[in-house]
Protein backbone atom coordinates (compact mmCIF):
# COMPACT_ATOMS: atom_id res chain seq x y z
CA UNK A 1 0.00 0.00 0.00
CA UNK A 2 1.11 3.78 -1.07
CA UNK A 3 0.71 6.53 2.12
CA UNK A 4 1.67 9.42 1.92
CA UNK A 5 4.64 10.34 4.06
CA UNK A 6 7.80 13.25 5.28
CA UNK A 7 11.48 12.57 4.61
CA UNK A 8 14.66 13.92 3.53
CA UNK A 9 16.55 12.28 0.41
CA UNK A 10 19.81 13.38 1.99
CA UNK A 11 21.22 14.84 4.92
CA UNK A 12 21.43 18.64 3.68
CA UNK A 13 18.20 18.73 2.32
CA UNK A 14 14.86 19.65 3.93
CA UNK A 15 12.13 17.37 4.40
CA UNK A 16 9.45 17.25 1.84
CA UNK A 17 6.26 14.81 0.97
CA UNK A 18 7.22 11.67 -0.27
CA UNK A 19 5.41 8.41 -1.19
CA UNK A 20 6.53 5.20 0.64
CA UNK A 21 4.84 1.66 0.88
CA UNK A 22 3.80 -0.20 3.52
CA UNK A 23 3.38 -3.88 3.61
CA UNK A 24 0.05 -5.70 3.35
CA UNK A 25 -0.32 -6.97 7.54
CA UNK A 26 1.11 -10.33 7.85
CA UNK A 27 -0.73 -13.28 10.22
CA UNK A 28 0.81 -11.44 13.29
CA UNK A 29 0.53 -7.84 12.05
CA UNK A 30 -1.15 -4.92 13.31
CA UNK A 31 -1.75 -1.99 10.83
CA UNK A 32 -1.67 1.27 12.15
CA UNK A 33 -3.63 4.47 10.99
CA UNK A 34 -1.31 7.06 12.67
CA UNK A 35 -3.13 10.07 14.39
CA UNK A 36 -0.11 11.60 15.99
CA UNK A 37 3.71 11.62 15.68
CA UNK A 38 5.63 13.34 18.12
CA UNK A 39 9.18 15.14 17.07
CA UNK A 40 12.24 13.84 19.14
CA UNK A 41 15.50 15.57 19.15
CA UNK A 42 16.72 12.01 17.72
CA UNK A 43 14.54 12.64 14.24
CA UNK A 44 16.73 15.59 13.15
CA UNK A 45 20.12 14.47 14.62
CA UNK A 46 19.37 10.84 12.27
CA UNK A 47 17.57 12.68 9.31
CA UNK A 48 20.91 15.37 9.45
CA UNK A 49 23.30 12.88 9.56
CA UNK A 50 24.81 13.94 12.47
CA UNK A 51 24.34 10.22 13.59
CA UNK A 52 26.23 7.97 11.50
CA UNK A 53 24.67 5.39 9.19
CA UNK A 54 21.75 7.53 7.73
CA UNK A 55 20.03 5.44 5.17
CA UNK A 56 17.85 7.86 2.55
CA UNK A 57 15.21 8.12 1.82
CA UNK A 58 14.62 9.12 5.73
CA UNK A 59 10.71 9.31 7.11
CA UNK A 60 11.57 9.40 10.74
CA UNK A 61 9.37 9.27 13.71
CA UNK A 62 8.88 6.86 16.37
CA UNK A 63 6.54 8.48 18.68
CA UNK A 64 3.37 7.14 17.35
CA UNK A 65 -0.27 6.94 18.33
CA UNK A 66 -3.37 6.07 16.07
CA UNK A 67 -6.30 3.66 15.89
CA UNK A 68 -6.06 0.15 14.73
CA UNK A 69 -7.77 -0.20 11.21
CA UNK A 70 -6.77 -4.41 10.34
CA UNK A 71 -5.42 -7.09 12.42
CA UNK A 72 -3.82 -10.56 10.63
CA UNK A 73 -5.51 -13.45 11.64
CA UNK A 74 -3.00 -14.79 14.26
CA UNK A 75 -3.19 -11.17 16.08
CA UNK A 76 -6.12 -11.89 19.48
CA UNK A 77 -4.39 -8.66 21.50
CA UNK A 78 -5.86 -6.11 19.21
CA UNK A 79 -8.92 -5.20 17.46
CA UNK A 80 -9.50 -2.45 14.75
CA UNK A 81 -10.65 0.74 16.37
CA UNK A 82 -7.89 -0.13 19.32
CA UNK A 83 -6.41 3.40 20.78
CA UNK A 84 -2.46 2.28 20.08
CA UNK A 85 0.79 3.05 20.41
CA UNK A 86 4.49 2.26 18.88
CA UNK A 87 7.63 3.22 19.92
CA UNK A 88 11.40 3.15 18.89
CA UNK A 89 11.91 -0.63 18.31
CA UNK A 90 9.64 -2.85 15.78
CA UNK A 91 11.26 -5.97 15.74
CA UNK A 92 13.98 -7.94 17.50
CA UNK A 93 15.20 -11.26 17.80
CA UNK A 94 13.15 -12.86 20.53
CA UNK A 95 15.47 -15.16 21.33
CA UNK A 96 18.43 -13.90 23.40
CA UNK A 97 18.04 -13.74 27.00
CA UNK A 98 17.54 -9.40 26.36
CA UNK A 99 14.31 -10.46 24.46
CA UNK A 100 13.42 -13.31 26.71
CA UNK A 101 13.54 -10.86 29.87
CA UNK A 102 11.46 -8.23 28.18
CA UNK A 103 14.54 -6.19 27.42
CA UNK A 104 13.72 -6.19 23.70
CA UNK A 105 15.71 -2.70 23.59
CA UNK A 106 19.04 -4.02 24.28
CA UNK A 107 18.52 -7.14 21.94
CA UNK A 108 21.54 -6.47 19.55
CA UNK A 109 19.32 -7.49 16.95
CA UNK A 110 17.04 -4.96 17.48
CA UNK A 111 15.02 -2.98 14.75
CA UNK A 112 14.24 0.52 15.22
CA UNK A 113 11.49 1.97 13.69
CA UNK A 114 13.31 3.82 11.27
CA UNK A 115 16.94 3.81 9.41
CA UNK A 116 17.36 0.36 10.40
CA UNK A 117 17.45 -3.21 7.80
CA UNK A 118 14.11 -4.69 6.97
CA UNK A 119 12.92 -7.48 4.60
CA UNK A 120 10.34 -4.31 3.38
CA UNK A 121 10.61 -1.66 0.48
CA UNK A 122 12.88 -0.19 0.32
CA UNK A 123 15.39 -2.06 2.88
CA UNK A 124 15.20 -0.23 5.88
CA UNK A 125 12.63 0.40 8.42
CA UNK A 126 10.71 4.07 7.46
CA UNK A 127 8.99 5.73 10.66
CA UNK A 128 5.87 7.50 11.91
CA UNK A 129 5.80 10.48 9.97
CA UNK A 130 3.82 8.83 8.00
CA UNK A 131 -0.01 7.93 7.51
CA UNK A 132 0.18 4.54 8.31
CA UNK A 133 2.36 1.73 9.57
CA UNK A 134 2.30 -1.98 9.91
CA UNK A 135 3.72 -3.93 12.83
CA UNK A 136 4.46 -6.73 14.39
CA UNK A 137 1.82 -7.18 17.68
CA UNK A 138 4.56 -7.75 19.84
CA UNK A 139 5.91 -4.53 19.32
CA UNK A 140 2.01 -2.47 19.56
CA UNK A 141 1.14 -0.88 22.85
CA UNK A 142 -2.23 -0.24 24.35
CA UNK A 143 -3.09 3.33 24.88
CA UNK A 144 -6.07 4.11 27.73
CA UNK A 145 -5.88 7.73 28.14
CA UNK A 146 -8.99 9.28 27.05
CA UNK A 147 -9.06 9.74 22.93
CA UNK A 148 -8.79 13.44 23.39
CA UNK A 149 -5.29 13.37 25.09
CA UNK A 150 -3.96 11.02 21.94
CA UNK A 151 -1.66 13.69 20.86
CA UNK A 152 -0.11 14.22 24.01
CA UNK A 153 0.33 10.69 24.33
CA UNK A 154 2.77 10.69 21.60
CA UNK A 155 5.71 11.81 23.46
CA UNK A 156 5.30 9.17 25.71
CA UNK A 157 6.65 6.49 23.63
CA UNK A 158 10.18 7.64 23.65
CA UNK A 159 10.61 10.69 25.77
CA UNK A 160 8.32 8.57 28.46
CA UNK A 161 10.17 5.85 28.37
CA UNK A 162 13.31 7.52 28.20
CA UNK A 163 13.34 8.77 31.66
CA UNK A 164 10.50 6.17 33.35
CA UNK A 165 13.37 3.62 32.79
CA UNK A 166 16.10 4.65 34.53
CA UNK A 167 13.62 6.10 37.41
CA UNK A 168 12.83 2.77 38.01
CA UNK A 169 15.52 0.79 37.71
CA UNK A 170 17.49 3.08 40.13
CA UNK A 171 14.44 2.55 42.32
CA UNK A 172 12.88 6.53 42.46
CA UNK A 173 10.70 7.19 44.88
CA UNK A 174 9.65 8.46 48.34
CA UNK A 175 12.80 8.92 50.50
CA UNK A 176 14.81 9.86 47.20
CA UNK A 177 16.49 12.99 45.78
CA UNK A 178 16.22 13.27 41.64
CA UNK A 179 17.81 15.89 39.54
CA UNK A 180 16.82 15.84 36.44
CA UNK A 181 19.36 18.07 34.43
CA UNK A 182 17.83 19.86 31.05
CA UNK A 183 14.05 20.42 30.96
CA UNK A 184 13.55 19.99 27.66
CA UNK A 185 11.43 17.40 25.59
CA UNK A 186 13.16 14.18 27.49
CA UNK A 187 13.37 16.32 30.87
CA UNK A 188 10.14 17.66 31.56
CA UNK A 189 8.49 14.47 31.60
CA UNK A 190 11.86 13.21 33.87
CA UNK A 191 10.24 15.64 36.31
CA UNK A 192 6.59 14.82 35.89
CA UNK A 193 7.32 10.96 36.26
CA UNK A 194 10.34 11.59 39.56
CA UNK A 195 7.20 13.51 40.72
CA UNK A 196 4.62 11.27 40.52
CA UNK A 197 6.83 8.01 41.78
CA UNK A 198 6.80 10.06 45.03
CA UNK A 199 10.45 11.51 45.02
CA UNK A 200 11.79 14.84 45.69
CA UNK A 201 13.15 16.28 41.92
CA UNK A 202 15.50 18.64 41.91
CA UNK A 203 15.25 20.33 38.12
CA UNK A 204 19.19 21.80 36.30
CA UNK A 205 18.71 24.17 34.10
CA UNK A 206 21.01 27.04 32.13
CA UNK A 207 18.30 29.17 31.75
CA UNK A 208 16.56 31.15 34.39
CA UNK A 209 13.79 31.85 32.47
CA UNK A 210 12.80 28.02 33.05
CA UNK A 211 12.50 28.52 36.90
CA UNK A 212 8.70 28.91 36.95
CA UNK A 213 8.09 26.11 34.50
CA UNK A 214 9.84 23.65 36.24
CA UNK A 215 8.16 24.33 38.97
CA UNK A 216 4.54 24.00 37.30
CA UNK A 217 6.12 20.29 35.93
CA UNK A 218 6.77 18.85 39.60
CA UNK A 219 10.04 20.28 40.87
CA UNK A 220 10.58 20.84 44.38
CA UNK A 221 13.45 22.77 43.42
CA UNK A 222 15.34 24.42 40.69
CA UNK A 223 18.82 25.33 40.32
CA UNK A 224 20.38 27.57 37.52
CA UNK A 225 23.52 24.76 36.42
CA UNK A 226 25.67 28.70 35.74
CA UNK A 227 25.36 29.55 39.04
CA UNK A 228 28.82 27.67 41.19
CA UNK A 229 26.95 28.86 44.37
CA UNK A 230 23.63 27.70 43.82
CA UNK A 231 25.42 23.97 42.46
CA UNK A 232 27.60 24.22 45.17
CA UNK A 233 24.55 24.09 48.01
CA UNK A 234 23.42 20.79 46.85
CA UNK A 235 26.86 18.90 46.74
CA UNK A 236 26.62 15.08 47.85
CA UNK A 237 23.48 15.85 47.94
CA UNK A 238 21.10 13.72 45.16
CA UNK A 239 20.55 9.58 45.46
CA UNK A 240 20.13 10.00 41.39
CA UNK A 241 20.20 11.89 38.60
CA UNK A 242 18.61 11.86 34.76
CA UNK A 243 20.71 13.53 32.41
CA UNK A 244 18.86 14.34 29.14
CA UNK A 245 21.11 17.13 27.58
CA UNK A 246 21.68 15.81 24.31
CA UNK A 247 24.75 18.72 23.92
CA UNK A 248 28.24 17.80 25.36
CA UNK A 249 28.96 19.45 28.44
CA UNK A 250 31.11 18.94 31.74
CA UNK A 251 29.78 15.85 33.67
CA UNK A 252 31.78 16.58 36.82
CA UNK A 253 29.64 20.00 37.93
CA UNK A 254 26.65 17.28 38.09
CA UNK A 255 29.17 14.17 39.43
CA UNK A 256 30.00 15.99 42.14
CA UNK A 257 26.15 16.65 43.35
CA UNK A 258 26.05 13.21 44.20
CA UNK A 259 25.86 11.11 47.89
CA UNK A 260 27.87 8.12 48.47
CA UNK A 261 27.43 5.56 45.80
CA UNK A 262 24.93 7.85 44.22
CA UNK A 263 24.22 7.31 40.26
CA UNK A 264 23.93 9.45 37.20
CA UNK A 265 22.49 8.13 34.18
CA UNK A 266 22.86 9.79 30.61
CA UNK A 267 19.62 9.16 28.50
CA UNK A 268 20.57 11.83 25.93
CA UNK A 269 23.15 11.61 23.24
CA UNK A 270 25.18 14.03 21.66
CA UNK A 271 26.69 13.79 18.06
CA UNK A 272 29.80 14.47 19.97
CA UNK A 273 31.39 12.56 23.10
CA UNK A 274 31.16 14.36 26.38
CA UNK A 275 34.49 15.58 28.19
CA UNK A 276 35.74 12.69 30.14
CA UNK A 277 34.76 12.89 33.45
CA UNK A 278 37.61 12.65 36.17
CA UNK A 279 38.43 9.27 37.99
CA UNK A 280 38.68 10.51 41.28
CA UNK A 281 34.97 11.96 41.53
CA UNK A 282 34.17 8.54 40.89
CA UNK A 283 36.10 7.09 43.20
CA UNK A 284 36.18 8.96 45.93
CA UNK A 285 32.70 8.38 46.92
CA UNK A 286 31.78 5.26 44.60
CA UNK A 287 29.68 6.98 42.73
CA UNK A 288 28.59 5.48 38.97
CA UNK A 289 27.76 6.98 35.71
CA UNK A 290 25.95 4.70 33.51
CA UNK A 291 23.54 5.41 30.79
CA UNK A 292 19.92 3.49 29.33
CA UNK A 293 18.35 3.47 26.32
CA UNK A 294 14.30 3.57 26.08
CA UNK A 295 12.49 0.73 27.42
CA UNK A 296 11.49 -3.34 26.44
CA UNK A 297 7.64 -3.64 25.68
CA UNK A 298 6.76 -4.84 29.21
CA UNK A 299 8.22 -1.97 30.39
CA UNK A 300 6.79 0.62 27.95
CA UNK A 301 2.87 -0.69 28.52
CA UNK A 302 3.62 -0.03 32.54
CA UNK A 303 5.08 3.51 31.61
CA UNK A 304 2.08 3.91 29.60
CA UNK A 305 -0.59 2.25 31.98
CA UNK A 306 1.44 4.21 34.87
CA UNK A 307 0.86 7.79 32.97
CA UNK A 308 -2.89 6.91 32.14
CA UNK A 309 -3.33 6.39 36.03
CA UNK A 310 -1.49 9.64 37.01
CA UNK A 311 -2.79 12.24 33.98
CA UNK A 312 0.50 12.25 32.91
CA UNK A 313 0.82 13.88 29.49
CA UNK A 314 3.60 15.60 27.54
CA UNK A 315 3.04 19.76 27.04
CA UNK A 316 3.19 19.93 23.22
CA UNK A 317 2.83 21.90 20.31
CA UNK A 318 0.97 20.53 17.87
CA UNK A 319 1.74 21.68 13.82
CA UNK A 320 1.22 20.64 10.41
CA UNK A 321 3.14 18.76 8.23
CA UNK A 322 4.51 21.19 6.27
CA UNK A 323 5.90 22.91 9.17
CA UNK A 324 8.61 20.51 10.27
CA UNK A 325 11.27 22.21 9.06
CA UNK A 326 10.72 25.09 10.89
CA UNK A 327 10.10 23.24 13.74
CA UNK A 328 13.56 21.14 13.27
CA UNK A 329 15.07 24.99 13.29
CA UNK A 330 13.13 25.96 16.39
CA UNK A 331 13.97 22.40 18.21
CA UNK A 332 17.40 23.15 17.46
CA UNK A 333 17.22 26.77 18.97
CA UNK A 334 15.58 24.85 22.45
CA UNK A 335 12.53 27.03 21.26
CA UNK A 336 9.43 24.48 21.91
CA UNK A 337 7.60 23.90 25.19
CA UNK A 338 8.17 20.75 25.37
CA UNK A 339 7.53 18.48 22.23
CA UNK A 340 6.37 19.12 18.98
CA UNK A 341 3.90 16.64 17.59
CA UNK A 342 3.05 16.29 13.66
CA UNK A 343 -1.12 16.01 13.21
CA UNK A 344 -0.47 13.25 10.44
CA UNK A 345 -4.19 14.27 9.03
CA UNK A 346 -2.36 16.97 7.14
CA UNK A 347 -0.26 14.59 5.60
CA UNK A 348 -1.77 13.97 2.25
CA UNK A 349 -2.56 17.89 2.44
Amino acid sequence: MTVHAYGAYAGDQPLEPIAITRRAPGAHDVQIDIAFCGVCHSDLQQVRGEWAGTVFPCVPGHEIVGRVASVGAQVSSFRPGDLVGVGCLVDSCRQCADCEEGLENYCDNMTGTYNFPTADAPGHTLGGYSEQIVVHERYVLRVRHPEAQLAAVAPLLCAGITTYSPLRHWQAGPGKKVGIVGIGGLGHMGIKLAHAMGAHVVAFTTSESKRKDAGLLGADEVVVSRDPAAMSAHAQSLDLIINTVAAPHDLDVFMALLKRDGTMTLVGVPAEPHPSPAVFTLVGKRRSLAGSMIGGIPETQEMLDFCAEHGIVADIEMIRADQINAAYERMFEGDVKYRFVIDSSTLAA
